[in-house]
């Protein structure tokens, strides 16, 4: 570990009292390659699961952030939202990586990524900040990612029910059908994803991280068994898939 941080300055004393805690030796297993991923948070909080992964793991090459996924099980689709628990308020580079992140994710779940960039504004309705943010973040993944299926700013009526699309977004080619929704910033994102899963009676898997070069996943620290048998083998699945194709792909367009 002292090896791992010498550019930090880590010293040994200091490495042995990181190590008391149960996740930083298992992060270090996940860093020597001991094992395929690392799975916390049931009782650790989600930065206390986060940093070691930060430190250790690293982001994968031309990443600059981790961002986090759930998994909203509705009866007839899945549903990925992003981000809901790490990034509280993303900048417009921010927000795109997250958009790529999320993309990426889905496919590796076997998802074809249709993904609504979430605002309170469809298209040209509406005019503030937050508006600006999200058409611009969209326009930079048009920018580096040409493959991606992707439209916004969009309300999440209109993202996600055919009839109001038809309405407020006729032209765009996810309206009404987009199955990836990425949200402005965390306020909107938790509260959305919670607001869901309560009143919807949805069972939502997450947060799952991206972005890190091997899997790392938080639990809840109110999580069921059920929970965290759905993090480990969504973990196992991340173990799989390295997903360095698209990251070099993104890293070719964005130079």
């Amino acid at each position: 570990m002292v090896e791992r941080r010498k550019a930090k300055g880590l010293t040994p004393e200091q490495a042995d009292k990181a190590l008391q805690d149960t996740v930083v030796p298992g992060t270090m297993r996940l860093a020597e390659d001991d094992v395929d991923g690392l799975v916390s948070g049931a009782v650790h909080t989600t930065a206390s699961t986060v940093r070691p992964a930060l430190q250790l793991i690293k982001t994968r090459p031309y990443l600059s952030l981790v961002s986090s996924v759930f998994f909203m099980l509705l009866p007839e689709e899945v549903f990925i939202y992003a981000d809901c628990t790490v990034n509280p308020n993303p900048t417009t580079e921010q927000l795109a990586e997250i958009a790529i992140q999320t993309a990426e994710t889905a496919e590796t779940f076997g998802l074809d990524p249709r993904i609504a960039m979430i605002s309170y504004s469809t298209g040209d309705s509406g005019t503030g900040e937050g508006v600006e943010k999200v058409k611009e973040a969209t326009a930079r993944v048009h920018e580096l990612r040409l493959d991606l299926l992707i439209d916004g700013p969009l309300q999440y009526d209109a993202a996600s029910v055919e009839n109001v699309a038809q309405t407020k977004a006729p032209d765009s080619p996810i309206a009404g059908r987009a199955n990836v929704f990425i949200f402005p910033d965390l306020n909107t994102g938790n509260t959305t994803y919670k607001a869901v899963q309560r009143s919807a009676n949805v069972v939502s898997i997450g947060p799952t991280l991206q972005g890190l070069r091997k899997p790392v996943n938080d639990l809840s620290r109110g999580s069921l068994v059920d929970d965290i048998v759905y993090t480990v083998v969504l973990t196992a699945i991340q173990a799989t898939e390295p997903g360095a194709e698209n990251a070099e792909q993104t890293r070719t367009a964005a130079e």
